[in-house]
């Protein structure tokens, strides 16, 4: 059974950081690209990031460009997002998902964790 388990979420205040993590399990991981995306209170899914299979590659949002960075582990299974600069339009559940899924699926809630809630607030 396919599994992925976002961590690291929490309550910031504008301007600080986080560090996200989403575990994979019941695939090899190292063999599929990765992406993380998001969906704030009353707005639909948004793409922020995506990583190759190896790492070598990664792409952003402009949304997020120069503030986020994603990375991954392929030896622990582990996907990272590290969040700096936050900004309160940041707030948001985020997610992981293989990037490999079509997007409406992704989008229906199949394919991607259970999320990790980010609030920035001051």
């Amino acid at each position: 059974e396919v599994q992925l388990v976002e961590s690291g979420g929490g309550l910031v205040q504008p301007g600080g950081s986080l560090r996200l993590s989403c575990e994979a399990s019941g695939f090899t991981f190292s063999s599929y690209d990765m992406m993380w995306v998001r969906q704030a209170p009353g707005k639909g899914l948004e793409l922020i990031s995506t990583i190759t299979s190896g790492g070598r590659s990664t792409s952003y949002a402009d949304s997020v460009k120069g503030r986020f960075t994603i990375s991954r582990d392929n030896a622990k299974n582990t996907l990272y997002l590290q969040l700096n600069s936050l900004k309160t339009e940041d707030t948001a559940m985020y997610y992981c998902a293989n990037a490999n899924i079509p997007w409406p699926t992704v989008v229906a809630g199949s394919g991607r964790g259970q999320g990790t809630q980010v609030t920035v607030s001051s």
